[in-house]
């Protein structure tokens, strides 16, 4: 709709035929068909169907199709049939993994789901964001989220934080009042637009445009940005580039001395392409999958959901929380212990205006003027006539409020600094007025206030005779009232969950709103350090490099805003750390998206929990320690699938190229290199729920590509040196044939490639780790059904395997057992030598451009991907 924002407001109902009553039912079911789903961005596709269909797309997976289904015109049919047997089961193995996984992440997303209200059929109910059309009527409170550009019907000190499209740090108000055509998008007082929250107040507004045609999609649309990667994905896409690397350079070099040799071309690339898909790991996905949902389901039960499966591993190798202090670091039941004046004396007058201005007040609800109201209803002779509202900035809310006889006052209440900023006087008890040294008096009277870990706030008056409306520019020449001391104590216990996060190298750093003198007392109470305490004030003097050195040892940030907030987690980050955030207040949004991973909890305001990826259904630290543990076992689970299996398949290709350069025979058959591989992934499928030794979960841990490569390299050559003692064992004791070779190599390569799953999954003595059930139940059948398959006379020719003779059989088991003896003192000496390498550090420093365009990306992610991203 064109300039809607010139428009007056019946002009825009009238032209989307809607009504302040809201669409009914049935229309608004036919406008989500004709406008579609309110995303950013299409859905991504999705269902059964093209899950199983990526199963077969891989372009290796299809090369070795094509080659097959050309061996099969040629004449080798059998030989075919069996390669595609087995390639269908491979990727039916993975669908029915990675489709459970995703039926169970949906699953669990459903209990932490953001609405939105709107008013259907004459009533307000509450829908998803996606289901909102042009045409509903959005009702608006403070920490909402705007779903989609809106014009507005109604506004009581409506301010909204539109920083994410515009760049602009302050709350904007908005109200029902058209503006011209021309107006610059930040000007446009009376459109509220996607991406969006409400700070204070409340409202109506009539949605306009949804979707990819809003502002927000639009800008996105045009930066072509997407969502930062995490440490885990861009972990993930460097393990994939290094095996692409691998693979591609040991196939070409097979592929090239297989038909130097003379052998047939096409038989040289089914062997090279089905040695291709043996050395890589085709069950990473489902097995990350698998592993990534199964932790999702564990970490449900111990109250924690997780939106973004991603996130998981960054819960786990997080080494930095950072975290507000009211709710969370104390027990959040806050309660107005006095009401002072400015000698600290009981104030009957500070009380009154305080709860006239908490009384009179449309903005947002909060903790503290529930605690003053509890105290002392509003006197009825007191009327409101307008306001300022709060906002993080100002740190203070003023109301303009008439009393008896027509007495009109403007009432101040916020932070202490914030507020005798404006202060010209003081009211002494007397009544007097000092002139000199009243604000030392103050000062003292504060810190002495806030020495016990009491939250105290300010309250300031103004005579306005005759005004109507007020500013925040007449917010000076105030005179001083008092104090509010409200006390919130530190949580019971929760120096001891400090302490354990401590031990599991996790660095709690506060980041607080109140006062430097309260945060100190709570954060010494707690066991952090406060050695240097730094306010909002300090952080802004820092510039970024001194920042990052100041963010490695400072443990209390106070008297901070959202700004100050977001400079503290970039420096954090700039650092190498990896940053979790836990807030859930409308200030938190932007933390929240900035952090490696933010946490939020299911009562937060919905504009928090939609910026979390993690949400706690218990607002506990205790339950983010065993979030944490088992973020990190799931971690481990999943690299201990790569570690073995990448070690074992580049030591069998190590093998295949010295054994094809003197063999005159193909060493194994392409239908036998897929079908090994198709049974050693059967036991990797239950990893997720093996069992992780404690020490593998002390610390965090992060993909370290260099120490995957040593032990690729170390444990492959390992294997390679093995499977050349059975070639020999082979070739010259037994004088073996074709058929005897590649049935004995292939049932050896099984086994200790089974065997050898059970030394490398922990780093103790294999036998001082207990592996999970599952896995040990699942590799002793693969290990026996191994053994028995070239005596199954039907299935074992069909793979031209043969009966092996027992001594054959004895010798591979006593190779296999060696293998483990030596993988044992391998893996010792491994470790004891190779100390892992800190993990990589991304720059996480962003010049305001690039902050802002990650912003957008975020917001578009999040708006765009369907539920359930990652499964």
């Amino acid at each position: 709709m064109p300039a809607f924002w010139a428009r007056s407001a019946e002009e825009v109902l009238a032209d989307l035929h809607a009504s302040p009553h809201g669409l009914s039912s049935t229309e608004a079911a036919g406008r989500l068909v004709r406008y579609g789903a309110n995303r950013l961005a299409p859905a991504r596709r999705g269902g059964a169907g093209h899950l199983l269909l990526r199963q077969f797309t891989q372009p290796l997976v299809l090369i070795l199709i094509a080659a097959t289904v050309l061996s099969m015109v040629l004449g080798d049919r059998v030989d075919a049939v069996i390669i595609l047997a087995i390639i269908v089961l491979s990727g039916l193995l993975g669908f029915w993994q990675e489709r459970g996984a995703a039926v169970a992440v949906a699953r669990l997303l459903d209990r932490v789901k953001v609405e939105v209200e709107v008013r259907r059929d004459g009533r307000a109910v509450s829908i998803s964001p996606e289901d909102v059309v042009p045409g509903d009527i959005l009702i608006l409170n403070a920490g909402d989220l705007i779903p989609c550009d809106s014009r507005v019907l109604r506004a009581e000190s409506l301010q909204t934080d539109e920083a994410a499209l515009t760049g602009e740090t302050f709350p904007v108000s908005k109200s029902p009042q058209p503006v011209a055509a021309d107006t610059e998008l930040s000007e446009r007082d009376d459109v509220l637009f996607q991406g969006s929250h409400v700070v204070s107040g409340r409202g109506e507004a009539v949605a306009v445009v949804t979707g990819a045609a809003t502002e927000l999609g639009l800008v996105s649309q045009e930066l072509e940005v997407s969502r930062p990667r995490t440490g885990f994905e861009q972990g993930s896409a460097r393990f994939g580039l290094l095996l692409a690397r691998v693979t591609g350079m040991l196939t070409a070099v097979i592929l090239v001395v297989n038909v130097a040799l003379g052998r047939p071309a096409l038989d040289a690339v089914l062997f090279s392409l089905a040695l291709a898909i043996g050395v890589s790991p085709q069950m990473l996905p489902a097995i990350v999958a698998v592993s990534l949902s199964s932790g999702a389901r564990r970490l449900a039960r111990a109250k924690v959901i997780v939106r973004r499966l991603d996130a998981i591993e960054d819960l786990g190798s997080m080494n930095v929380l950072c975290t507000d202090k009211t709710g969370t670091l104390t027990q959040g039941a806050i309660d107005l212990k006095a009401a002072v004046d400015s000698s600290g004396r009981p104030s009957a007058l500070v009380l009154a205006r305080a709860v006239t201005n908490a009384g009179l007040q449309t903005g947002y609800v909060n903790p503290l003027d529930t605690a003053v109201l509890a105290r002392e209803s509003v006197d009825p002779a007191w009327r409101a006539i307008d306001e300022v509202p709060f906002d993080f900035t100002r740190k203070r809310l003023s109301v303009l409020a008439e009393g008896p006889h027509g007495r009109r006052l403007l009432i101040c209440k916020g932070a202490y600094a914030a507020v005798v900023a404006q202060c010209a006087t003081t009211a002494t008890p007397d009544g007097s007025a000092p002139s000199t040294g009243w604000r030392e008096g103050l000062d003292s009277c504060f810190r002495e206030l806030s020495s016990d870990g009491s939250r105290v706030l300010a309250v300031a008056e103004r005579e306005l005779p005759g005004a109507q409306s007020v500013t925040a520019e007449q917010e000076h020449d105030l005179t001083f009232l008092g104090f509010l001391v409200f006390s919130d104590p530190p949580k019971p216990g929760l120096a001891r969950t400090v302490a354990e996060l401590g031990g599991m190298g996790i660095r709690l750093c506060m980041l607080t709103g109140d006062n430097h003198v309260t945060a100190r007392h709570v954060a010494e109470v707690l066991g952090l350090d406060t050695t240097a305490v730094l306010t909002g004030v300090e952080v802004e003097a820092l510039s970024d490099a001194d920042l990052v050195l100041a963010a490695r040892r400072v443990c209390v940030f106070a008297e901070t805003t959202p700004l100050h907030k977001e400079r503290v987690i970039e420096a954090l980050r700039s650092g190498g750390a990896v940053v979790g955030y836990l807030g859930d207040g409308i200030n938190d949004a932007a933390p929240l998206h900035l952090a490696d991973v933010g946490i939020s909890v299911d009562t937060a305001v919905d504009v928090a929990k939609s910026a979390a990826a993690v949400v706690l259904l218990e607002k506990d630290l205790e339950v983010i320690v065993q979030g944490v543990r088992l973020g990190r076992e799931t971690f481990a689970n999943t690299l201990k699938y790569v570690f073995t299996t990448i070690s074992a398949n580049f030591g069998n290709t190590l093998s295949m190229a010295a054994a094809s350069a003197f063999l005159d025979f193909l060493p194994l058959l392409p239908r036998q290199i897929l079908l090994l591989n198709f049974l050693s992934d059967l036991p990797s499928t239950t990893i997720a729920a093996d069992s992780v030794d404690p020490e593998q979960v002390a610390e965090p841990r992060r993909w370290d590509l260099r120490y995957v490569r040593d032990f690729m390299v170390v444990f492959g050559l390992l294997s390679t040196g093995f499977d050349l003692l059975t070639f020999a064992m082979l070739l010259q004791v037994f004088h073996a044939d074709a058929a005897l070779f590649r049935t004995a190599w292939f049932v050896e390569s099984a086994l200790t490639e089974l065997a050898v799953l059970f030394v490398l999954r922990t780093r103790r003595p294999v036998y001082r780790s207990r592996p999970g059930r599952l896995l040990l139940v699942s590799s002793v059948a693969v290990a026996a059904v191994t053994v028995a398959l070239p005596f199954l006379p039907n299935i074992g020719s069909a793979f031209a395997l043969i009966p092996l003779p027992g001594v054959v059989v004895a010798s591979l088991v006593a190779v296999t057992l060696c293998y483990v003896i030596s993988a044992e003192i391998t893996k010792k000496r491994f470790f004891r030598a190779v100390h892992e390498t800190a993990p990589q550090e991304w720059p996480a420093e962003f010049p305001d451009e690039a902050r802002q365009q990650r912003r957008l990306a975020r917001l578009a992610h999040e708006h765009g991907r369907p539920a359930g991203r990652g499964s």
